[in-house]
């Protein structure tokens, strides 16, 4: 079961990464440069559709396996030992994204202009920072990379 989780996971990662480096790297760029949101919006309502179940599919399979790992749950706020150490960095990823996202949602995009372009693309970029370091943080379960 584990195996099967794990691989949603990633793909939902991979959903959520990718669509954040796309919109990062290729759409803002180009929303700047013509001071055009409707750029941003017009990539937002299409790739919310599969961007926020992705989120939600990463964190319930996170949390499933954060679990499986360390079943008791404030052993993920202990630091004691690699395992918890990185869970609490998922956690917090987790929390910084969503805090973001809300803000975006709620107080950025309802009142989206050419000149609150710029408040949006700092939080598009931090959230693809947040979601490369997830990936980052991922792969080091396995792979030691922290």
């Amino acid at each position: 079961m584990y195996s099967y989780i794990l691989l949603l996971h990633v793909l939902a990662a991979t959903v959520w990464t990718g669509g954040h480096l796309v919109l990062a790297l290729t759409v803002l760029p180009r929303a700047l440069a013509a001071r055009d949101p409707a750029i941003l919006l017009a990539f937002e309502s299409g790739y919310e559709r599969i961007g926020m179940p992705a989120l939600l599919i990463q964190a319930a399979s996170g949390l499933w396996m954060a679990h499986a790992m360390l079943p008791d749950v404030s052993a993920w706020f202990s630091m004691a030992g690699p395992p918890a150490m990185l869970i609490l960095f998922k956690l917090a990823l987790l929390t910084a994204t969503v805090l973001l996202a809300i803000d975006a949602r709620l107080r950025i995009i309802p009142r989206l202009s050419d000149k609150t372009l710029p408040v949006m693309a700092r939080r598009i970029r931090v959230v693809t920072v947040l979601s490369v370091l997830f990936v980052v943080v991922g792969v080091s379960f396995r792979g030691g990379l922290i």
